[in-house]
């Protein structure tokens, strides 16, 4: 587990569950298991999420509020998309791929435990998370 990855359930995983998503995460068979369920990720803490408003559901839209709030150039991914799970990426890049597919669940830290964006499966699902 990185500091993302930590920081991601210390912050944005609702208090009850932060434990068991800390565990699971140790070992790749847990990470795995848990990242299945990142299609509609409930266990997200909503009360730091603020939607994003329908005209900026754009890769670009998000790309500008992300960048409006400091996110830097290079984020990393946790995402059921195995092409882009666990790695570090363009912020740019890695919005082009996921938004509006519908396909995969993704969260993206921008900045550790504090600036992140989780995209689901189910359409309009987008959200800004941060942590002041």
């Amino acid at each position: 587990m990185n500091i993302h990855e930590e920081q991601f359930i210390k912050s944005f995983i609702v208090f009850a569950k932060r434990e068991r998503y800390l565990s699971l995460f140790e070992s790749s068979k847990g990470r795995s298991r848990l990242i299945q369920g990142f299609y509609h990720l409930h266990d997200l803490d909503e009360r730091l999420a603020t939607k994003i408003t329908p005209s900026k559901q754009s890769a670009e839209g998000i790309l500008h509020t992300l960048k409006s709030k400091v996110a830097p150039d290079i984020c990393y991914v946790i995402s059921t998309n195995k092409k882009i799970d666990g790695k570090e990426a363009p912020l740019s890049d890695v919005l082009e791929e996921i938004v509006g597919t519908c396909i995969d669940g993704t969260f993206i830290s921008c900045i550790p435990g504090k600036l992140g964006y989780y995209e689901g499966e189910e359409a309009g699902t987008r959200l800004v998370f941060e942590k002041k």
